[in-house]
């Protein structure tokens, strides 16, 4: 329906999400289903196939994450930055599945995630893979060129990225505040060395070098249709 809009003339666009490239109402049925329930829900692996085929006709213009990390058991507190921290998380429904907090992490599984599976598997180019995961979010939201481009007068938002970089993926991995990861031992290729917030070197291979209030609030401005 997306593209039957677009190519009549509707000014809508579309965005999907990598955990409904890869997961399906089968991982809800799982006894730790409860880490997959978000919204929309998982659906059938054809859904996979077919958001897929969006992603390499260029049908969507965004790779979101709709990263909302509850943990998974609450009531087990993590190390995160160098303090203990417990959430209230997917335990709430062990008794009824109403209760149980709707969404999941995701926010830095992305990148790495899209970039094995999608540019090496030849489902998407490197150019889409920038152009869903920075630039076109940048100009619906009306804050191109100032993010999502390399050009004279923009942020500096650099990643320096190593395509060939292998990591086993993980928990041991995210910088997520939460107590789980979906992607739990997937062998990726592909992994950001070093990334740069508005010129500052705020991650040097595994070390965090950002802190609390680096991030600035910007008012957006009028945005594009894609």
């Amino acid at each position: 329906m997306l593209k039957y809009a677009r190519e009549r003339g509707v000014k809508v666009m579309g965005e999907t999400c990598p955990q409904y490239l890869f997961f399906t109402i089968d991982n809800l049925r799982q006894p730790d289903g409860a880490k997959w329930i978000c919204s929309p829900p998982m659906r059938t692996k054809d859904d996979n196939a077919r958001l897929w085929d969006g992603l390499s006709a260029g049908v969507l213009q965004t790779i979101g994450t709709d990263h909302c990390p509850f943990f998974s058991d609450g009531s087990r507190p993590i190390v995160y930055e160098g303090s203990e921290i417990s959430i209230p998380g997917k335990e709430l429904g062990k008794d009824d599945f109403t209760k149980i907090p709707n969404g999941l992490p995701g926010i830095q599984d992305r990148m790495p995630i899209m970039w094995t599976y999608g540019v090496r598997a030849g489902r998407i180019t490197p150019n889409q893979f920038v152009a869903y995961n920075c630039t076109n979010p940048a100009k619906i939201f009306g804050l191109y060129p100032r993010k999502g481009a390399l050009l004279e007068g923009s942020d500096a938002d650099i990643v320096i990225w190593d395509p060939e970089k292998k990591v086993k993926y993980g928990i041991t991995h995210s910088h997520q505040r939460t107590d789980y990861n979906l992607y739990e031992g997937w062998e990726l290729t592909g992994y950001p060395e070093k990334v740069f917030l508005r010129g500052k070197l705020i991650v040097d291979g595994d070390e965090w070098k950002g802190k609390r209030g680096d991030g600035r609030f910007l008012k957006r401005g009028e945005g594009e249709v894609l």
